[in-house]
C-alpha cells in the first residue's frame, strides 16, 4: 500500500499534542501486550479460483476474514457463500482499478456516472497512478459508495472496508471519502494507526506520526483502528512462503496486527490473465501449514475479526457515553437542575 506527500496537508485538522499512549488493542478491551492478529484474504470475487482460494483458507486454514472485489464477475458465488455463512467476517474490497490483461472490469456506477474512473476500453484504469491523475474525488466517493449499495442490493451487509491496491490510500481526498464513507455508515475500515511497526518498514516514506493522527481520527469517529497492517507476502517466492509467514507472527508486536493475504486455488484458466498464480497459491499453502498455525499458537496470538472489533468499539462508546454523563452530573447535580427548574416554574 502507497501514499504520497499530500498526506502531509491532514496535519491542519488534527491535534499534534496527541501521541501512542496505548495500543488500538487495549484501548478495545485486550490487556497490555496482548498480540491481535486477523488473517485477511484480498480480493474475493475477482475470479472462480479467488474464490476457491478464500473459502480454503477459511475453512481449513487459519484465514479469518476477507473482502470482496464488487465490479467483479464472480461476485456472485462468493456472495452466495456469505449468505449461506452469515458469521462470515466479510467486508468490501473497494476496487478502483482493473489491472490484469484481458480480463477487465468496469465501475459498478457506470461510465456516465464517473468517466474519469475509466479507460479507452472501459474499464477501470489498470494504473493507481493513473486513477490519482484523472479521476475526481467526488466520482471516487459515487463509485465506493455504488459498490456498498450493490453489496446491499445481493443482501451482503460488509462487516468492513478496505482498499483494491491501496488506493483510496495514493491521495488524501480519496483518504477522506473513504474514513467519511466508514463513518457515515458506522462500517469499520482497514486503517492503520497504532505503532505501524510492519507498515513503516514497507513503507518508508509513510509520516508515521501523521498516520498515528489520523488514526485518531478514525478512532474519534468511533470506529476500530489497527495498530499494523502486513502486507508483504505478495512478493515472496512460493516455495519460501511458509517459513517467512512464520518469521513474520514471530515479529508480530502487541497491539491490533492485519495480515494481507491473496489465497488462490489456480485451475488451469487462472494464468491465462495473471503471472500471480504461483504467488497466490503460495498464499494459500501459507496460511493452511501446519507451521503457520503452530507460530501463532507459540506466540499466544488471538484471532479476532473487523465484525469483533466493531462490537469491542461500539462497547467502549457505551462506557464513553456512560462516564460523559456521570461527569456531567457530578458537575452539575440533578438536584440542582430540579431546584432551577421549581424556581421558574414558580
Amino acid at each position: 500500500m502507497k501514499t504520497i506527500a499530500a498526506l502531509t496537508l491532514f496535519t491542519l485538522s488534527l491535534d499534534p499534542t496527541w501521541a501512542i499512549a496505548e495500543t488500538y488493542a487495549e484501548k478495545l478491551g485486550w490487556p497490555e501486550g496482548t498480540k491481535v492478529l486477523i488473517v485477511h484474504i484480498d480480493d474475493a470475487g475477482m475470479s472462480h479460483d479467488s474464490n476457491l482460494g478464500t473459502i480454503k483458507a477459511l475453512e481449513q486454514g487459519m484465514a479469518n476474514s476477507f473482502s470482496v472485489m464488487m465490479p467483479c464477475p464472480w461476485v456472485s458465488e462468493i456472495t452466495k457463500y456469505i449468505a449461506e455463512n452469515p458469521d462470515s467476517d466479510a467486508g468490501l474490497h473497494l476496487t478502483l482499478t482493473s489491472e490484469w490483461d484481458g480480463y477487465r472490469w468496469g465501475p459498478s456506477a457506470g461510465k456516465p456516472t464517473v468517466p474519469g474512473l475509466v479507460d479507452k476500453e472501459g474499464a477501470l484504469w489498470g494504473k493507481v497512478e493513473d486513477v490519482v491523475e484523472k479521476a475526481t474525488p467526488e466520482e471516487v466517493d459515487i463509485e465506493i459508495r455504488s459498490q456498498l449499495d450493490r453489496a446491499r442490493t445481493m443482501g451482503f451487509e460488509p462487516t468492513h472496508l478496505d482498499s483494491h491496491m491501496g488506493t483510496l490510500f495514493a491521495d488524501m481526498n480519496f483518504l477522506e471519502k473513504y474514513i467519511q464513507l466508514g463513518a457515515e455508515e458506522g462500517i469499520p475500515i482497514m486503517f492503520p494507526g497504532g505503532h505501524v511497526y510492519f507498515t513503516a518498514q514497507e513503507n518508508p516514506n509513510w509520516p508515521v506520526s501523521l498516520i498515528q493522527l489520523m488514526g485518531k481520527k478514525v478512532w474519534d469517529a468511533g470506529l476500530p483502528v489497527l495498530d499494523d497492517l502486513h502486507n508483504t507476502s505478495y512478493g515472496w517466492k512460493r516455495e519460501d512462503k511458509v517459513e517467512k509467514f512464520v518469521e513474520a507472527v514471530h515479529d508480530i508486536k502487541p497491539g491490533v496486527t492485519m495480515m494481507i493475504v491473496h489465497c488462490t486455488d489456480p485451475t488451469e484458466t487462472f494464468p491465462l490473465f495473471t503471472s500471480s498464480s504461483e504467488s497466490r497459491l503460495g498464499d494459500l499453502e501459507g496460511v493452511m501449514s501446519p507451521e503457520f498455525k503452530k507460530a501463532i499458537e507459540d506466540e499466544g496470538i488471538i484471532l479476532t475479526t473487523f465484525r469483533e472489533l466493531k462490537q469491542r468499539r461500539d462497547a467502549v462508546k457505551e462506557k464513553e457515553h456512560a462516564v460523559g454523563i456521570r461527569e456531567a452530573e457530578l458537575a452539575y447535580p440533578v438536584d440542582r437542575v430540579a431546584h432551577r427548574i421549581v424556581r421558574c416554574e414558580v
